[in-house]
Parts: C-alpha cells; sequence; structure tokens
C-alpha cells in the first residue's frame, strides 16, 4: 500500500513538471498551450512517457484591414439676398426770375471822301528784229565694204552604251498579332442632396412721412425808372444849358417769392422678408470600370531580292569642222554744207504815263443809343425725396455633406507554433521547430504594424 502511494506521488510530481516545462510564458501552473492530447486518459501513469513529441503553442497575430466609414463633415454654401434700405436724397430745382437793366450800344457809321491824284505808270513793248548769218553744218554718209573670216563649228554626235546594273527590290508582308488592351467604360450614378435657399416675400405697409411743399407769394417793390436826359443851367455859365442823365421816376413792379411748408402724406412701402426654402437638387457620380480586350495588330516585315538590269547611257561625241564667211562692215564719211541762216530777234522798249487815280477814303463815326434790356437769373431750391434701394448682401449657410474615409482596424488571428521539448532531443533539431522559420503578420497597404508584432 505505501509502496503504491510513493508511486501515484511521483507520477503526479512528473506530470507537474511537465506542464510548467510546456506552459511557456504562461506561468507555472498555466496549462492554456498545451496540447490537446495531452489531456486525454493515459490509462497507465507509470508507462507514460512525460513529454514527448512535438508540442504547440498559439501565437496572436495582428492583422490590419482597411474599414469604409461615413461622417459627416460641414460645407459652407455662399447665398444672396436682396435687402431693402431706405434712404433720403436732395433734389434740386432751378427757377428764374426776370431782371431789367440799361446798357448805352455804340453805333458805328462809315462815310467816304472822294480824292484824285496822279501816278505814272511804266509802259513795256516787245519789238522784233531779222538778223541772217552763215551757217557750216556737217553731212554725214554711211557706206558697207566686205570683209572675209574663217569660223570653227563644232558638231556633235550622241551614241550610247549598255550598263549593267543590280537592284534590290524589297518585298512587304503584313502580319498580325494578339494585343490585349484594357479600357474603361464610365458608369454613370444619380444622387440628391437637400439644399438651403433663401428667397425675398414682399409685405407691405403703409406710413406717415413728412413732405417739404410750398406756394407762391405774389409782392410789390419799388424800382427807380429808366435814365432820361434833362436840360439844366451851366454852373459855369449860366447863359448855356447842358444835358445830364438823371433816373426817372420809381415805378411800382410785382414778384413773387417763394414760402416753403411740410405736408403729411400716405405712402405704401413694401419690405422684401427672407424665407428659407429646401429643395432635392440632383449631382451624377461617375466611376470608371476596366475591362480587358482582345485586338490584332498589323506589323509589316520586309525582305530584299537582288534583280539585275540593263539601261542605255547616252554619251556625245564633237568634232570641229572649218567653214568660210563674208559679212558686211559699215564705216561713215562726212562732208561739211555752208548755209545762210535768217533769225528774229526780240528787244524791249520802255516809257512812262500819267494818269488821274480818283480812290474813296473811309471815316468812321460813332454815337451812343441807350437800350433797355432783360436777362433771367437762376436760383435753386431744395427738396428731399424719401426713396427705398435693394441692397445686395452675401451671406455663407452651413449644411453637412456625408463624406467617405478609410481607417484600419486591428484583428486578431491566432495561429498554431511547434515548441521544441527539453526531454526529446529528436524534434529540437527539426526546421518545425526554428521560430526563424515562422510567417511574418500581413499588413493591409496602407496600414503600419505595431511595435513588437514580429
Amino acid at each position: 500500500m505505501k509502496r503504491l502511494m510513493v508511486g501515484a506521488a511521483a507520477a503526479i510530481l512528473m506530470l507537474l513538471n511537465s506542464g510548467a516545462a510546456n506552459a511557456g510564458l504562461g506561468g507555472f501552473f498555466g496549462y492554456s498551450s498545451c496540447a490537446t492530447e495531452s489531456c486525454n486518459e493515459c490509462g497507465d501513469f507509470a508507462a507514460a512517457k512525460v513529454g514527448c513529441g512535438t508540442q504547440y503553442r498559439t501565437v496572436r497575430d495582428v492583422v490590419w484591414d482597411q474599414q469604409q466609414y461615413t461622417c459627416m463633415q460641414t460645407v459652407y454654401d455662399q447665398c444672396t439676398e436682396t435687402v431693402p434700405v431706405s434712404c433720403t436724397r436732395n433734389v434740386y430745382e432751378t427757377h428764374y426770375r426776370d431782371q431789367c437793366y440799361t446798357v448805352c450800344k455804340p453805333i458805328y457809321k462809315t462815310e467816304y471822301q472822294c480824292v484824285q491824284h496822279q501816278v505814272c505808270k511804266p509802259v513795256i513793248t516787245t519789238c522784233w528784229k531779222t538778223v541772217s548769218c552763215n551757217v557750216r553744218k556737217p553731212v554725214y554718209n554711211t557706206c558697207y565694204r566686205d570683209v572675209c573670216y574663217t569660223v570653227c563649228k563644232p558638231v556633235y554626235k550622241t551614241c550610247y552604251r549598255q550598263v549593267c546594273y543590280n537592284v534590290c527590290k524589297p518585298c512587304y508582308k503584313t502580319c498580325y498579332r494578339d494585343v490585349c488592351c484594357t479600357q474603361y467604360r464610365t458608369e454613370t450614378k444619380t444622387c440628391y442632396r437637400d439644399v438651403c435657399y433663401t428667397v425675398m416675400k414682399p409685405v407691405t405697409t403703409n406710413r406717415t412721412v413728412d413732405v417739404q411743399s410750398g406756394r407762391w407769394e405774389t409782392y410789390t417793390k419799388s424800382v427807380p425808372g429808366p435814365m432820361v436826359e434833362k436840360c439844366v443851367p451851366d454852373p459855369c455859365n449860366p447863359c448855356c444849358m447842358k444835358k445830364i442823365c438823371c433816373p426817372g421816376p420809381c415805378q411800382t413792379i410785382c414778384c413773387k417769392r417763394w414760402v416753403p411748408c411740410t405736408v403729411q402724406k400716405q405712402i405704401c412701402c413694401t419690405t422684401m422678408v427672407p424665407e428659407v426654402c429646401h429643395r432635392k437638387v440632383p449631382y451624377t457620380t461617375c466611376c470608371q470600370i476596366p475591362y480587358t480586350i482582345t485586338k490584332k495588330v498589323p506589323y509589316t516585315t520586309c525582305s530584299f531580292t537582288t534583280e539585275t538590269r540593263t539601261k542605255q547611257i547616252p554619251y556625245t561625241t564633237c568634232s570641229t569642222i572649218k567653214q568660210q564667211c563674208t559679212k558686211k562692215v559699215p564705216y561713215t564719211t562726212c562732208t561739211w554744207e555752208n548755209t545762210c541762216v535768217t533769225k528774229r530777234i526780240p528787244y524791249t522798249k520802255c516809257h512812262m504815263e500819267t494818269r488821274c487815280v480818283t480812290k474813296r477814303i473811309p471815316r468812321t463815326t460813332c454815337h451812343m443809343v441807350q437800350q433797355t434790356c432783360t436777362k433771367r437769373i437762376p436760383y435753386t431750391t431744395c427738396r428731399q425725396v424719401c426713396e427705398t434701394k435693394m441692397v445686395t448682401k452675401t451671406k455663407c449657410v452651413p449644411r453637412q455633406v456625408p463624406v467617405c474615409k478609410t481607417r484600419c482596424v486591428p484583428r486578431v488571428v491566432c495561429r498554431q507554433v511547434p515548441v521544441c521539448g527539453d526531454s526529446c532531443g529528436d524534434s529540437c533539431g527539426s526546421a518545425v521547430c526554428n521560430p526563424s522559420c515562422v510567417a511574418p503578420a500581413q499588413v493591409a497597404p496602407g496600414c503600419s504594424a505595431p511595435a513588437g508584432c514580429n
């Protein structure tokens, strides 16, 4: 009985040591990395071979996957609205009034006086006289004589000889080969988004405003009369009378003046009130889908064939023949002849003639005449007018737009890795237990693996 208890304790101790060795990083009492076959019933503990065979442990690898997600992004749209603004502007009006004034206008008069005087005028006369003289004139005569000379005349003759030459004649052949090429077709998709816009709604109201108005009033005033001439005794010589200018009797005239006043009037005002509306705006998205087609592409091959041909080449021979010719050579003879020539020579005579000339001498006299004129004098009045102007304003309206983005999400992948045992020397030398043969973790494109994930 005592021997049986000692054997069972030894078996339990060996099992504990085997579990601690195979646990690895799992701790002294960790059995999570043990193989499934080690949990089966062994039957006889004494006959079991502890730690023999290839052991495996679970390794967790982190794999990064790309994931599409949608988030909302704020986009600002510029909207334009028209706002009415009330303002006041000044309106200037120009009026005219008549004013009389007196001016002295000069009147000029021109008189002519006849005066006679004598002048001497030259008179020129052209006369002719006849003159005779002897002139010696040369007479030229052209004669010809015969002259003999020798000419060497070339005679050309064209001959032909045969020449053989080789010609390389190209032979073209068209062949075809299959070429794969990628083409794209466009697929269009129509989507809709909600767009806010503002419309201006007119609202009509009545209000009382002050309007500048007025009336014309007529009043009278006295003005001096026009200037008149009077005869009064001369202070220096009482026996003589002299004329002086003095204002005439006063006259009463009627004038108008503007009297302003303020009048209240009812005016109708229209105000534009903004109102926000919604509408669905379609937009189109396009994507390119590739597809592969096969087409035949022609290409040309060229080979040369040698061919012998014959052609006639011309050449020219030249021989000289002497020939006797005769030509006429001209020469000139000269003789002199005496001729009597008569010609008319002009000459000029001048004598003075006396004439009586009458001319008119102008003389100008001036006297002043009074004249009454009327001129229009402008004056300006001002009044204020209320008006409404439409002012355009721009504002930004925010809206939410869905945006598709990509992010990397980690995922844990478990795999079994063989582990070398201490009690089995045969399995440690195999390539299965070599840690350097473990495949690295797969990382998605565009994502970086975490530190220490080897």
